[in-house]
């Protein structure tokens, strides 16, 4: 009963990473190999590279860079063993987003495959963005204090409290030591 339960979980557990296993990853596994694209994030006018070893030693590829507005590219055989490359521009008028960039292999002993990638279009790039520090500047708002120092209406406010409430303690301790009734 035991082995049986064990093996039935078992049995589930691999039943249900398959089902969670992202569709990309299973296309991905299936084609032999993915798109690379490289910058995979980039800002509007920039020159992105996309490679891919699924169209096998002397296989070519058509690119569709459509969904960011580039249109149509060549990947070609590279130096590199069984992989294709190729390049298109990211136009200026691109929107931020998460595009899918496609290429279909051509030539013998591809089949057709279809490989896919993602490339992220943003406002600025991320070596700008990580450029740019930001130098925090006025009080830090925590209700405590801030960081420039003490408002002096306010320090006065609280020296004025604190007496009132220690010579409050101090009489009603002096009454209570005395014996007389609250």
């Amino acid at each position: 009963m035991r082995t049986a339960r064990l093996l039935t979980t078992a049995a589930l557990a691999v039943a249900s990473a398959g089902l969670l296993a992202p569709p990309a990853a299973a296309a991905v596994l299936a084609a032999g190999g993915g798109l690379e694209v490289f910058p995979s994030t980039v800002t509007p006018g920039t020159t992105v590279t996309v490679n891919t070893t699924a169209c096998g030693s002397e296989g070519t590829a058509t690119g569709d860079a459509s969904a960011v507005g580039a249109g149509a590219f060549t990947l070609a055989p590279s130096t590199h063993e069984e992989n294709a490359i190729g390049q298109f521009k990211v136009p200026p008028s691109a929107q931020p987003g998460t595009y899918e960039i496609v290429a279909k292999c051509s030539g013998s002993g591809s089949g057709g495959k279809e490989v896919a990638g993602d490339l992220v279009v943003t406002i600025t790039s991320t070596a700008a963005a990580r450029e740019q520090q930001v130098t925090p500047k006025g009080h830090v708002k925590t209700g405590v204090g801030g960081a420039l120092g003490p408002d002096p209406v306010q320090t006065a406010a609280g020296v004025a409290a604190l007496a009132v409430a220690a010579a409050g303690g101090t009489w009603l301790l002096h009454r209570r030591a005395r014996g007389d009734r609250i």
